[in-house]
């Protein structure tokens, strides 16, 4: 007799590493078991900074066939798709948003799946998870469930559980196998190329240098360095980092090749530092903290030193974070992002459901309004 079972997980480490990994693949490393685990273990992500974990295992005749990385949150920190109007008229209407139900990666804004599947074409698996999450959801007292930056493959089947989708964008940063800097740039207008090479100049002129740290590189020493560096950031902002050094040590020890730190050095002496994450064909930006203001050292490490890694390993694509329209100017063009939504209330879904139709329009005009401002010859607008 075939069975199929459903479960719900406080904690990734139910599920076993080997069968998580054979459903995400290698290409995202935030959906790796290790990740995931790491952010639990560390205390990043737990019932204490407001994430519990209820990951969905769907097992069919004693085999994960399909999974779903899902949290009750109580609170919207961390997620980047901003819903906080939305609990405000909750709260307005003396009722509550939170908990809340959603399918993410903690802290990290990067399209990815979140219907992971044995079968990509197993419509029935993927609507079975989302079946599963808004029942939770019910049974929980959830408000809602919130599935963030999904893969456009996943659409189709959030949308017919019954999800509303919303669109933002990101700035994203292509490859067309350049073969160095120089190469890349003479893509650009001459007042556009003129301007990344002033930035760069400025950079070396004050005698700063850069080294790539892999994760075989990073020792405890230096991630104390690297966290002391990104920390000033986050305290500027008012908050500290969202992940602990704990995590990024252990992120150095389970996930090697999939970690990078660009440290920029003056005098030999520590300044600046960027942290990426990397699968062999994407670059994603995350973290970047220094010791002070130094003209254009941000661009720089971020940015440009980026883009030089992405053409010496022969990655397709630069994914450096969200917001930031000076990210256009250097090189990064508009690219639809998605999240899928499902709330309890039918009023208020009702309601969402006009606003996020009305704000698909003005993201749209948005993207072609910023596009135009690209410094590619191809899309001069002069």
């Amino acid at each position: 007799m075939r069975t199929t079972q459903v479960t719900v997980n406080d904690t990734i480490a139910n599920i076993p590493a080997d069968e998580w990994n054979r459903l995400a693949g290698t290409e995202y490393p935030f959906l790796q078991h290790e990740f995931l685990l790491a952010a639990e273990t560390s205390g990043s992500v737990s019932a204490d900074a407001g994430w519990h974990p209820c990951h969905l295992s769907y097992v069919h005749n004693s085999k994960l066939r399909a999974a779903m990385p899902l949290y009750r949150k109580d609170h919207s920190w961390g997620e980047f798709i901003f819903d906080w109007a939305w609990a405000q008229a909750y709260e307005q209407a003396g009722l509550e948003y939170y908990p809340k139900l959603v399918s993410a990666i903690p802290f990290t804004p990067a399209p990815s799946r979140r219907l992971l599947q044995a079968d990509n074409n197993d419509r029935k698996a993927a609507s079975d998870l989302i079946k599963a999450a808004i029942a939770l959801a019910e049974d929980t007292g959830c408000s809602s469930l919130h599935v963030l930056f999904p893969e456009e493959a996943d659409l189709p089947v959030l949308r017919d559980a019954g999800l509303r989708l919303r669109k933002d964008c990101q700035f994203h940063w292509h490859n067309q196998n350049y073969g160095d800097f120089d190469d890349f740039l003479a893509t650009f207008s001459s007042v556009k190329r003129k301007k990344t090479r002033r930035d760069r100049r400025r950079v070396a002129e004050a005698g700063i240098t850069f080294r790539r740290l892999r994760g075989k590189d990073l020792d405890t020493a230096t991630w104390r360095i690297v966290y002391r560096l990104i920390s000033m950031t986050f305290m500027r902002r008012g908050s500290l980092p969202y992940f602990s050094m704990d995590f990024f040590i252990e992120i150095s020890r389970s996930l090697p090749d999939n970690i990078l730190v660009i440290m920029a050095e003056q005098q030999g002496q520590p300044i600046a530092a960027a942290v990426f994450f990397e699968s062999p064909r994407v670059l994603y930006g995350r973290y970047w903290g220094s010791d002070g203001h130094y003209d254009a050292l941000h661009f720089e490490t971020c940015y440009y030193q980026g883009i030089d890694y992405c053409i010496d390993t022969g990655k397709q694509l630069f994914e450096p974070g969200t917001q930031g329209e000076h990210k256009i100017s250097r090189g990064f063009i508009p690219v639809s992002t998605w999240s899928a939504h499902w709330l309890k209330h039918p009023e208020f879904f009702s309601a969402i459901a006009h606003y996020l139709d009305e704000e698909r329009q003005h993201v749209e005009r948005y993207m072609e309004a910023v596009d135009s401002h690209s410094p590619y010859k191809s899309r001069d607008p002069s």
